[in-house]
């Protein structure tokens, strides 16, 4: 009998998010984006080795999100301009003058060119971490969140360009 009830939930389940009209980000991502795409990032004088970084992770969420496909400037149908505006880093907690945890605010501009329009978004990311006391380890922590508030700005940006899907897919 448990087995019984265990498909009967699962069916419902199934039948309750499909009925109910849902449909996955990705989907809606696709009234904003096309298949193609071009994918560019300005380097920042200031800390160059984030945009390698930032442009494999967009091309790799480009990939994994929505199935889009990376080109050439000439073949895209979405130009995506990427563009690291830079860090700011906070400190949280002290332990006997030194600085234990911090907070990394991380600044992205996107700059989106469609078919329908552009699109502009800046977005901050919040990262908190601990450090240790020796600057070795702090330096690699601080690329470290950088690196993860950037994947934070890439996340929220997709979510916002989702949204803007969901709307035009309403009109």
């Amino acid at each position: 009998m448990n087995t019984i009830v265990k498909f009967w939930m699962t069916v419902s389940m199934v039948l309750l998010v499909s009925a109910c009209g849902y449909k996955p980000s990705s989907h809606m991502i696709k009234h904003v984006f096309s298949d193609k795409v071009y994918v560019e990032v300005l380097v920042d004088r200031a800390e160059p080795e984030n945009a390698p970084f930032l442009k494999d992770e967009m091309n790799r969420l480009v990939y994994t999100r929505f199935k889009g496909h990376v080109v050439s400037k000439e073949q895209a149908e979405t130009q995506l301009r990427l563009s690291y505006a830079g860090s700011t880093f906070t400190a949280l907690a002290y332990k006997d003058g030194y600085v234990t945890r911090y907070r990394a605010n991380i600044r992205v501009n996107f700059d989106m060119v469609t078919k329908e329009g552009k699109l502009n978004k800046t977005i901050t990311s919040i990262h908190e971490t601990d450090i240790q006391e020796s600057s070795l380890a702090s330096s690699a922590l601080r690329t470290e969140a950088i690196r993860v508030g950037l994947a934070k700005a890439l996340d929220e940006f997709l979510a916002y360009a989702s949204a803007k899907g969901m709307l035009k897919e309403d009109k």
